[in-house]
């Protein structure tokens, strides 16, 4: 059964990627098309998708045991590479961070949340991802990057940088009111208010979905340097992850049955395009980025697959 629930729901994910290439190549919206439907999603869509599901969920809901798994097998697999990439690929500060991120960064929210819509029917499954991502690692890896580039960083930087995350604050928005209504006994958001909020949320995954497509027209991997280090860092979020969290999970924490599989699944999701704009924005590693982004995302399903054939 999860084998069939992944082959349906990487089909209906397939077929509006598709969608989206054969727009890109035949330049529906223009030029701008992508990033208009990117930066929608972005700022609001998803973060309205996030309140939408968040805010009628209970606190025990979001905050599960799993967040755990999902901490631990990320942060070992990003300290792997961080030591290959200096000890045995000799890459710079900036490659070796952006390297460590294709390694460890999950894309919880362009495939992440088609993922856990379509598979494991719990659109939730990946907000302990998004708020450990957007509140641990990004704020360590722009730190990172910042003195890699500039040669420092103010503390000020550092300590808001969650603030500028869109899709945390509707994240944070929609935990503080499940917690107020909680305490109440009532949902607290008027129907008429939270039912628009709503409609625009179920723009996010086909918008999402749609704009990754588009970016596919033209794409070509592995035609610049480290690409030994690429490779090597999508081994590492293709394989050793998702076994990382299959360990964790199992023998750890104890889980079984559907937990388990969703651990094990949301491991193996490929890098986040974060990633990629992270680069961008700094103006390195973009290269790296770009292709361990691609590649992980043109091998991730394979991986969820054989997991779903052996835990589905």
């Amino acid at each position: 059964m999860g084998l069939l629930n992944a082959l349906q729901g990487f089909c209906v994910i397939g077929v509006i990627i598709l969608i989206g290439y054969v727009a890109a190549r035949f330049h529906v919206g223009g030029p701008t098309a992508q990033m208009v439907l990117n930066r929608f999603s972005f700022f609001v869509s998803t973060p309205c998708l996030m309140f939408s599901l968040l805010s009628k969920e209970h606190l025990s809901d979001v905050f599960k045991p799993s967040m755990l798994v999902a901490l631990l097998c990320a942060s070992i697999t990003g300290v792997v590479f961080l030591l290959l990439g200096h000890k045995v690929f000799h890459l710079g500060t900036a490659d070796t961070t952006i390297g460590a991120l294709v390694s460890m960064y999950m894309n919880a929210n362009n495939i992440g949340l088609p993922v856990a819509t379509y598979i494991l029917d719990d659109p939730t499954a990946v907000t302990p991802i998004i708020l450990m991502q957007q509140v641990i690692f990004t704020p360590i890896a722009l730190t990172a990057l910042d003195l890699s580039v500039k040669g420092k960083v103010s503390a000020k930087a550092i300590i808001t940088q969650p603030l500028h995350q869109p899709i945390l604050i509707g994240v944070t928005i929609g935990i503080v009111v499940s917690a107020i209504s909680d305490a109440v006994g009532w949902f607290v958001v008027p129907q008429y208010l939270y039912d628009p909020i709503n409609i625009v949320a179920q723009s996010a995954v086909p918008l999402i979905l749609t704009a990754f497509g588009m970016s596919l027209r033209g794409a070509r991997p592995l035609q610049g340097g480290n690409r030994s280090a690429v490779v090597t860092a999508t081994l590492c979020k293709d394989l050793m992850m998702p076994a990382l969290a299959f360990v964790l999970a199992y023998f750890m924490m104890g889980f079984r049955g559907q937990e388990l599989y969703a651990c094990v699944v949301l491991a193996a999701l490929p890098c986040a395009q974060n990633v990629y704009n992270y680069s961008a924005q700094y103006e390195t590693g973009t290269t790296f980025a770009r292709d361990g982004v691609l590649l992980t995302t043109l091998t991730s399903p394979i991986v969820i697959f054989v997991i779903a054939a052996l835990l589905g």
